[in-house]
């Protein structure tokens, strides 16, 4: 059933980075689909996740060409895993993502920081709550100092949560961490944020 797998190359010219992520049951079907070898299904998740993953990289390493490279490699991991016993059943998204982070970590160790020489890339857009209020109503250069002095974990959930807008339980499964501790994360992520800043924002 198996054979060689090839993944086109992928450009991304684009600026803003927004994170698209396929249904989850359309996922269920095409991961039942690869485990029992279906290059369309591969292909499929290739042509379907590439480009979150991709961003999600993009994020944390800056450098576009990179993170091409880096997400390539999430997927060559991804065909091996079909092809051998330790193959995703479950959540597909989450253990790309997590092979993804590892990759990031490998490359440059878990204190890695998000580069912030293209925040304007995160900044909030959309329906707005008062901690989107809050972050937006930064200019883009205090928002890249103050979020430079923040943990990684603490820029990750700021980033996922408001630069992409997805929500508490994707950005959980993302960071493979409960939504109770995502809730937390970003609270002190953002009073932080206050605190450096030394504004009071209610």
């Amino acid at each position: 059933m198996w054979s060689g797998v090839s993944f086109p190359s992928k450009v991304h010219n684009s600026q803003m980075i927004v994170l698209v992520l396929p249904d989850i049951s359309a996922e269920d079907q095409l991961t039942a689909r690869a485990r029992q070898g279906d290059q369309d299904a591969i292909m499929r998740i290739y042509e379907g996740y590439f480009t979150p993953i991709y961003q999600y990289i993009r994020l944390r390493v800056g450098d576009a060409t990179l993170a091409e490279d880096l997400a390539s490699d999430v997927f060559v991991k991804m065909v091996n895993a079909f092809r051998g016993l330790n193959a995703p059943r479950h959540s597909l998204r989450g253990w790309l993502f997590k092979v993804a982070r590892n990759e990031i970590y490998a490359h440059f160790g878990k204190v890695k920081q998000f580069p912030t020489d293209t925040l304007e890339e995160w900044l909030p857009s959309g329906d707005e709550d008062a901690e989107t209020r809050f972050i937006r109503s930064l200019t883009a250069e205090r928002a890249r100092r103050a979020l430079a002095m923040l943990a990684p974990e603490q820029q990750e959930v700021l980033i996922l949560r408001f630069g992409q807008a997805l929500d508490l339980q994707e950005t959980a499964d993302i960071m493979g961490k409960s939504v109770s501790a995502i809730k937390s994360l970003q609270f002190r992520a953002v009073n932080t944020l206050r605190g450096i800043l030394g504004e009071d924002y209610e």
